[in-house]
């Protein structure tokens, strides 16, 4: 094993949201990575998580980068840049230029550096002409920096299996327990280490939902959770305004509660 460390930054697809522990935080793929790195390297690994839900590139970059950056880590993931597809005001030349800087600055440390193609969650989300293009934009951008960098590339787009309803939690833009899994699976694949097998399983599909029946899942879903994101986005606030890092600090990572989905 050659990462005594790991730290990940990013927002709510690092941090872990939909995947809760029983106690009702969140767990997801960084997690999961961090349990097997640990497992093959010993009590001593140590793991951050700096990722928030909600948080723009922007914020990111001044927030979590440079206390990624001081914790000079072996191993660092960085995704970063969903949420801002999703505005109004989103400059795609300013974003791609900084993320590009930003991994030269992990790369220049000696840091391994995994960045991710994000998987495609516009098909179950409504504005899909205005952001689709937008994420292909990114994905390209982010493809483009590993290559220049040398970065390690998890290619979530290119993974037809993401098109798969389970994966994805009753609010459509966030992982399910089962997606994060799978993305464990395919971050450890990239780092040349054995994943749990389970992982990589693809659930049965459901049955087709009847029309009328998922109309009503349709207007359900924009009462829960597109109608209060848009009152956040107009009254200015963010999902993650109250939330802090859940691994704030390198520490030796401890195996969570017994989890049992």
């Amino acid at each position: 094993m050659r990462w005594r460390n790991f730290v990940a930054v990013g927002d709510s697809f690092t941090e872990g949201l939909d995947d809760p522990y029983p106690d009702g935080s969140f767990r997801g793929w960084a997690d999961l990575v961090a349990a097997t790195l640990a497992a093959e390297a010993g009590p001593d690994f140590g793991y951050a998580n700096l990722a928030i839900r909600g948080r723009l590139f922007g914020n990111i970059v001044a927030e979590q980068v440079p206390a990624a950056l001081e914790m000079r880590p072996d191993l660092v993931s960085f995704a970063a840049g969903g949420n801002d597809v999703l505005r109004r005001n989103f400059d795609p030349g300013a974003l791609v230029e900084r993320f590009d800087q930003v991994v030269a600055e992990f790369r220049a440390t000696g840091a391994d550096v995994l960045l991710f193609r994000f998987a495609d969650v516009m098909s179950r989300l409504p504005g899909q002409r205005l952001v689709a293009p937008r994420v292909q934009m990114l994905n390209r951008a982010v493809g483009e920096t590993a290559e220049r960098h040398g970065a390690m590339l998890v290619d979530l787009f290119a993974d037809d299996v993401f098109g798969h309803p389970l994966l994805w939690s009753t609010d459509r833009l966030h992982l399910s327990a089962a997606g994060h899994r799978r993305v464990a699976g395919r971050v450890l694949a990239t780092l040349g280490v054995a994943p749990d097998e389970s992982w990589l399983v693809v659930p049965p599909r459901p049955a087709p939902t009847p029309w009328l029946a998922a109309r009503g899942a349709d207007l359900r879903w924009v009462g829960q959770h597109f109608a209060p994101w848009i009152r956040r986005r107009l009254t200015g606030r963010s999902s993650g305004d109250t939330i802090t890092a859940k691994r704030p600090a390198l520490a030796p990572y401890a195996q969570r509660q017994p989890f049992v989905d």
